[in-house]
């Protein structure tokens, strides 16, 4: 296990640091950067698990460009696997795993599909496998075994359009997704049976939410999920338009998910159809959170990643007290994607999409531990 704070072995000198170490001034956050360049609150810790181009751990398995959703799969002898999406395109992209052992220690690294595009968000399910998103107007879901073990399976009944990510609502296993247009919708599919705890993803409905006068949402059925001849959101002319979908994920029935156009987090409450804003930053004068991308929740907090913005991780409480949890400094050409937590919530995963570089090949996979909220 490499040291908290510790590069990769064979890593190469960092005369980034230097510049650096200026002095912030973040409320919560340390005044300078570890030797990662991350600012982290008081008694947290970071470490490089995977850079871009270069072997992971002992392993043989070179790590992906442009990393983007991620998940962890909790496994029978006590550690996880980190899964990661890769947002690659032309049929280059897919899903990389870093499994760890019950103390962290990053055991193994393999791929767990190849082939596909532009894999962006994506969720795990609850029966244990992995969704993961094309983001390409032809975009398709694929559901991949975290153990790299069996194919993937193409799930087109998911709907064919410009994928961002999906959350999975626990107690029904309806699936919500999100679609990364200005016009995009916000969609759901309703599985035509759930057997031995599973929802079958061949068989359903897909539907697209309409707003009513009341603020309600009402579901109504998408007729070609394959777009065959017409995109899935130009087939309900009333559904409800929003301004490039992003991240989204469930919490105590409640669905999260934002949108980048307009720097917004929406509300969905699923029992009662309510949909409300959230988060706008336009109702701030300085706002702390800008560029809203990646989902996540810890406790009862909803955590948000920036694409741009300050390069930060921002929680919103449930009484929406907003405060950054970390922030990466030297990056304000990248942003932070496939935030997870190891199944004790004590590690925190995420990526810099495009590193210090400002390219996708410039990528690097970090983890954090400690208190961090």
């Amino acid at each position: 296990m490499l040291k908290a704070g510790a590069l990769l072995a064979g890593a190469v000198s960092v005369p980034w640091l230097t510049a650096c170490k200026q002095k912030y001034e973040v409320p919560g956050l340390s005044a300078f950067p570890d030797n990662n360049g991350l600012l982290l609150p008081v008694n947290c810790q970071s470490r490089v698990i995977a850079r871009a181009g270069e072997m992971v751990g002992g392993s043989s398995y070179i790590w992906h460009s442009s990393p983007d959703g991620g998940g962890v799969f909790a496994t029978e002898d006590g550690g996880w696997i980190y899964l990661s999406n890769s947002e690659v395109n032309k049929q280059k992209g897919g899903v990389g795993a870093i499994r760890f052992d019950r103390l962290g220690n990053v055991i193994s690294a393999y791929p767990v599909m190849t082939g596909s595009s532009r894999n962006c968000g994506g969720c795990m399910t609850p029966w244990n496998t992995w969704l993961s998103c094309e983001e390409i107007d032809k975009g398709i879901t694929w559901e991949c075994d975290p153990l790299g073990k069996t194919p993937a399976i193409a799930r087109e009944m998911l709907g064919v359009f410009k994928h961002e990510s999906i959350a999975i609502d626990p107690e029904t296993q309806v699936l919500y997704l999100t679609e990364d247009k200005r016009d995009g919708c916000f969609y759901r599919y309703v599985s035509s049976k759930i057997e031995n705890g599973r929802a079958d993803l061949a068989h359903g409905e897909l539907q697209v939410a309409v707003i009513n006068d009341s603020e309600n949402v009402v579901w109504k059925k998408i007729n070609d999920p394959l777009a065959r001849s017409t995109a899935t959101r130009k087939q309900v002319n009333d559904s409800a338009k929003f301004n490039g979908g992003e991240g989204i994920v469930y919490h105590n029935g409640v669905i999260y998910f934002d949108t980048k156009g307009d720097n917004r987090v929406w509300k969905y409450n699923i029992r009662t159809g309510k949909i409300s804003i959230f988060y706008d930053a336009s109702d701030y004068d300085n706002p702390i959170l800008t560029g809203v991308d990646t989902l996540a929740m810890y406790d009862d907090t909803l955590l948000v990643c920036e694409d741009g913005g300050d390069m930060q991780i921002v929680a919103i409480t449930p009484q929406k007290k907003i405060k950054p949890i970390l922030q990466l400094t030297g990056q304000d050409n990248s942003e932070i994607t496939g935030l997870a937590f190891s199944p004790d919530k004590t590690r925190l995963y995420f990526n810099s999409q495009r590193g210090r570089t400002g390219k996708p090949d410039g990528a690097i996979t970090y983890e954090v531990t400690g208190k961090f909220i």
